[in-house]
């Protein structure tokens, strides 16, 4: 009895905590739109700033973003779910391969402006890109990637492993039944990790003020 009563004090609680949190972000948002929506017009949407952004428009800002989460989508994407695909599925399992997944998690806790700074160093002036779209996607690419690997090796360890034994177990070979049996299944989690990490290199400033805006 007390029990019950406990699950069902917990459940009202995570309940509660839900709504509370659904409701600020509600307000939150209504409360943009509500303020931001009279200041906008076609001119402050198509123009182009002045006086160092105290007037005029943001139509590079909205260009550059959409470009930068283009080839950072581009570069990241297939490199991440790639290492994934080979760390859970070919890769052997031993001390390295722990070593490498413990780098993984150690990057995806690294500050961004570590990323931007090695971005600085490596695509703007080591290899000569300058302050460009090229280099601030490839930095943003490296700090999204390790979410994306952890993601997406977390979305295809959840695929029951029945599912590739009896492929196996019908003559299918090893790609065949990932890109059969597993990744149908995966790509949601996958998708799912892939859109956070591009939405934290889409809201990242240090990384693009060192290596594009710089």
């Amino acid at each position: 009895m007390r029990s019950t009563r406990a699950e069902t004090a917990i459940l009202w609680l995570m309940r509660c905590t839900a709504y509370s949190t659904v409701a600020a972000i509600g307000w939150i948002v209504l409360d943009i739109v509500v303020r931001g929506l009279p200041a906008l017009s076609w001119e402050f949407i198509t123009g182009f700033p002045r006086r160092s952004g105290a007037e005029g428009g943001i139509l590079p800002a909205i260009v550059g973003t959409a470009l930068l989460v283009f080839f950072t989508v581009l570069f990241a994407f297939p490199l991440g779910t790639a290492t994934a695909i080979y760390l859970s599925e070919y890769a052997r399992q031993g001390g390295f391969t722990r070593m490498v997944r413990l780098a993984i998690v150690t990057l995806a806790g690294v500050p961004s402006i570590v990323f931007g700074l090695f971005g600085l160093g490596l695509f703007v002036i080591f290899l000569g890109f300058g302050a460009s779209i090229l280099a601030g996607s490839l930095t943003l690419a490296c700090m999204i990637l390790p979410p994306i690997i952890v993601a997406s090796e977390e979305a295809l360890q959840a695929v029951p492993r029945e599912m590739r034994e009896g492929a196996l177990a019908l003559g299918a070979t090893k790609w065949q039944t990932i890109w059969k049996n597993v990744l149908p299944y995966a790509i949601p989690g996958m998708l799912t990790g892939s859109l956070l990490g591009i939405g934290r290199a889409a809201g990242e400033t240090a990384p693009i003020l060192l290596t594009v805006a710089a």
